[in-house]
């Protein structure tokens, strides 16, 4: 385990009462059939300082639920520092109901926002007028925009990011890049070159950053290996830098394909012929930057239980 600061920039949390999870498939995905709470989140256990979680529903209650979790006295102990929530990019009073988030329980978490681009059947949607006024209040506010998209979908990315250049976006999961390696040459080796050149011209864009997480689960779930990951890995540090880069766990859902110290061990391998100052960028310090986390040592404060009193 890393002996320095580390942020998980990227997982999630959900009790599927309140947040149906209607995408997991009960057969194939039976390892994250469940709920998942702040005492699940095995984050301390490895050492890790904050953690970002991340929206998993579209849904205003879930938005201020992930909010309050993390100013609970569960969610300090699992140390969750931040929250990427979903909200309605299309609503009038957007504005308003992200000033809302911020004022009530846990807004002080409120670091980005993230709505499920990957599942939008539009092609144009994120070139619609509406889209871009709705993400340009979201950086207004101060917050990053998160981009959860499959691999075909990063032009439009790009050409998103590059119409509003103050906002500052995050790339999710390196934008999902096809890493089977039980992959016949073909159609899939022709989608993973499409995708080296989309998300480098995506990291020409000064304004966005991206996330080495959800990479497992792109890969053959039971037989991935840290060489079949490798090339993503990088290219990403190829053409955003390490500056620009994040570690992420995306769990629970990298349990489908590894547990969460199998991932962290392959992050740190993958990472291993970094100078230790690029690699305290991806373990910590650039999830810091973008999403406005506090320091290292005022977040180790922050997670200790309150002091008691006799009066």
């Amino acid at each position: 385990m890393p002996g320095h600061d580390v942020v998980d920039a990227h997982h999630h949390l959900w009790v599927r009462s309140r947040t149906p999870q209607d995408w997991i498939d009960p057969v194939t995905m039976a390892a994250i059939d469940r709920d998942f709470v702040p005492a699940d989140l095995p984050a301390v256990a490895h050492g890790v300082s904050a953690a970002v979680v991340v929206q998993s529903a579209s849904r205003w209650t879930e938005s201020a639920e992930l909010l309050a979790t993390c100013a609970s006295p569960e969610g300090r102990a699992a140390r969750l520092a931040g929250a990427v929530v979903w909200a309605d990019l299309t609503a009038p009073d957007l504005a308003e109901r992200l000033d809302a988030l911020r004022a009530g329980p846990g807004g002080r978490c409120l670091v980005g926002v993230r709505t499920m681009l990957q599942a939008e059947p539009d092609p144009a949607y994120l070139d619609r007028a509406d889209v871009r006024r709705g993400v340009a209040t979201v950086g207004a506010a101060g917050l990053a925009f998160d981009l959860v998209l499959r691999d075909h979908q990063l032009p439009a990315a790009a050409r998103l990011a590059a119409t509003l250049p103050d906002v500052p976006f995050v790339l999710d999961h390196l934008g999902k890049p096809r890493l089977d390696a039980g992959a016949a040459a073909g159609p899939d080796e022709d989608r993973l070159a499409a995708w080296r050149h989309d998300v480098a011209a995506l990291a020409a864009l000064p304004n966005v950053a991206a996330k080495l997480s959800g990479l497992v689960t792109e890969a053959r779930w039971d037989a991935w290996t840290p060489s079949d990951l490798r090339p993503a890995v990088d290219h990403a540090l190829d053409v955003f830098g390490p500056a620009r880069l994040m570690f992420g766990s995306d769990w629970p859902v990298c349990l489908l394909a590894s547990d969460y110290g199998r991932w962290l061990e392959t992050v740190r391998g993958l990472l291993s012929d970094l100078a230790a100052d690029e690699r305290d960028a991806v373990w910590g310090s650039t999830a810091r930057h973008v999403y406005g986390l506090p320091a290292v040592a005022t977040a180790a404060a922050d997670a200790r239980p309150p002091a008691t009193t006799r009066d």
